[in-house]
């Protein structure tokens, strides 16, 4: 059984197609559009799932869709939005999209099929009439993706995000093969909605700060390392925290809560606003999942949701908390809803027992195109560009030792916000310099240093790496401390904190990426390499062909390595 999972949104929509429990492909849209985390209908991200799997949409047999935005024709009762213009019906202004919650609860009903259209939605898409259609909680559909890539019996699923289905967390417990929601499920639908975001108070502080809301709340998060919580009191102040756990906060609305935000970071230098929104972050957080974890007993913390890609309250919450394992689903933003939300059908369609043993530890993410039989005939056809000689490992490892940029193409993309060795860019840890020339080569400006990667078997030597947090650090999720030893021969990767954002890597699962790090500590005695995703300031990760060529050609970086071989201009 194909199903195929759609989140159509403001920002980060994006497509997967699974095969019963087995993904096939996941692709967001920006990486198809190259709009910065693009939203709308993902019309070009659902035709590249099923092309990645060769099948059409006629071959898809299930539908899951986020509750999220789509256009107004596919809801019901919606001819008061139109308006007669040279004869023709015109859907205008704010009311060409509408979202699936705010519809249900306009209309009073607990179902997204009584407000939406779904047979004129499958008619219009190529899809087959009749198939099921499922529409997805959003908050479960975080949790989902995050559990079934685990095999503990108890667990914490916490989630927490700007919005989503009404709410902005959500609490469920794993606990005797049985999943028990606290807070945050459909029953909260119909009520008032609380404002008590977290997510939304630190994409408000964003904003005040002059930087893009659901984008670029983590330049905030290195910036905070330099700064002092002059202003967390003021915030915090605002927020309260239950014994159930529940975060909430005396704001009336959410303007009235972008308000205060922004007035007082006008009262404090920037790094300290971004220090104060932190720390509230972090205490907040961290007073909620403790009350969780004190009050049901789990050991074992799973997180989604967009506030999870703070990689210092990650770090917080794992060591806080003194867990024995914590796991952050490594596409924790909204993109992530079209794993969950496939996980959600299968776990209603076969029910707990059966969805549980389904589950899965993650060895990758890499659930795009691969484009190996297309990469070096594109760099060879490129009239400026040499392919060098040699084996591709020892002559990039090379080109690493003498202090070049390179990036590496190689197999199916990654999926999610990092660049986890499909498409990164590689460099020399030595010389904590080399942040400052290839932000200006990129175009970037960023407070935290690059991050690290490092083979399994050097991970504890050089990072604080523990049973609690290896296996998010597989995925770059989570901050550890530097060891003292290697703080000073790895600069370039270590924040001011003395803390790292480390990717484990295997052999097994990239050869290449681990290939060329094992002959770099062979050759230089450092056991990491600087990985920073592929792509220029405001541009998303390289996908195609055609823009790794591009990018070398403009001199984002000084050559590429490919299973093949190492291509250089000139």
């Amino acid at each position: 059984m194909h199903i195929l999972s759609i989140h159509a949104a403001t920002h980060d929509s994006a497509a997967a197609l699974f095969r019963d429990y087995d993904l096939l492909a996941a692709v967001q849209q920006e990486r198809l559009t190259r709009r910065k985390g693009a939203g709308g209908q993902p019309v070009e991200a659902i035709d590249e799932v099923l092309a990645i799997a060769g099948l059409t949409r006629r071959d898809v047999d299930v539908l899951v869709l986020s509750r999220a935005h789509y256009p107004v024709r596919f809801f019901n009762g919606f001819n008061a939005y139109k308006r007669l213009e040279d004869g023709v019906n015109r859907y205008f202004g704010k009311h060409r999209n509408r979202d699936v919650v705010d519809e249900m609860r306009r209309a009073g009903t607990a179902s997204a099929n009584a407000v939406f259209k779904t047979a004129a939605f499958l008619a219009q898409n190529g899809l087959r009439p009749g198939i099921p259609v499922l529409f997805s909680n959003h908050h479960y559909a975080h949790g989902l993706s995050a559990l079934f890539h685990t095999d503990w019996d108890d667990a914490l699923i916490y989630t927490a995000d700007g919005c989503g289905d009404n709410v902005h967390y959500s609490h469920r417990l794993l606990r005797n093969g049985a999943l028990d929601c606290l807070f945050g499920d459909d029953r909260w639908l119909a009520q008032k909605r609380r404002v008590d975001s977290l997510g939304l108070a630190y994409g408000y502080a964003t904003q005040a700060l002059g930087y893009r809301m659901n984008r670029h709340e983590g330049k905030l998060t290195g910036l905070a390392g330099f700064g002092n919580p002059t202003r967390a009191e003021a915030i915090a102040n605002h927020f309260t925290v239950g014994d159930d756990g529940r975060v909430d906060s005396d704001f009336a609305s959410d303007a009235a809560m972008q308000a205060e935000i922004r007035a007082v970071a006008r009262t404090c230098e920037p790094a300290d606003m971004a220090a104060s929104i932190q720390q509230v972050l972090e205490d907040t957080i961290l007073a909620s999942v403790k009350r969780l974890l004190d009050r049901h007993g789990p050991r074992r913390l799973c997180l989604a949701g967009g506030v999870f890609a703070n990689v210092r309250l990650n770090r917080l919450l794992c060591e806080a908390a003194d867990l024995d394992e914590i796991f952050i689903f490594p596409a924790m933003g909204d993109e992530g809803l079209v794993i969950g939300g496939a996980l959600q059908y299968l776990l209603e369609r076969d029910g707990s027992r059966v969805w549980l043993d389904r589950r899965r530890r993650l060895d990758h993410i890499y659930w795009g195109r691969d484009y190996s039989a297309d990469i070096d005939r594109a760099l060879a056809a490129a009239a400026d560009i040499r392919k060098l000689p040699g084996d591709p490992v020892a002559v990039t490892s090379g080109l690493l030792t003498e202090g070049l940029v390179g990036a590496i193409y190689e197999g199916r993309m990654e999926f999610g916000p990092r660049a986890l060795g499909a498409r990164s860019i590689l460099a020399s840890p030595a010389d904590a310099a080399v942040n400052q020339r290839m932000n200006a080569r990129l175009n970037r400006t960023e407070f935290m240093p690059f991050a690290p990667y490092v083979l399994e078997e050097d991970a504890a030597i050089v990072f604080g790496v523990t049973a609690a947090n290896r296996y998010a650090c597989r995925f770059m999720t989570i901050t550890t401390a530097v060891r003292d030893a290697w703080r000073e021969r790895i600069p370039a990767v270590v924040h001011v904190d003395g803390t790292a954002r480390p990717q484990i890597v295997e052999a097994a699962t990239n050869p290449l990426y681990a290939g060329i790090l094992g002959h770099f500590k062979q050759a230089t005695g450092l056991p990491v390499l600087v990985n920073t995703s592929f792509n220029a300031h405001e541009e998303p990760i390289i996908n195609r062909p055609e823009e790794c060529v591009g990018a070398l050609q403009r001199d984002r970086i000084d050559f590429v390595v490919t299973r093949q071989g190492v291509y250089r201009r000139g």
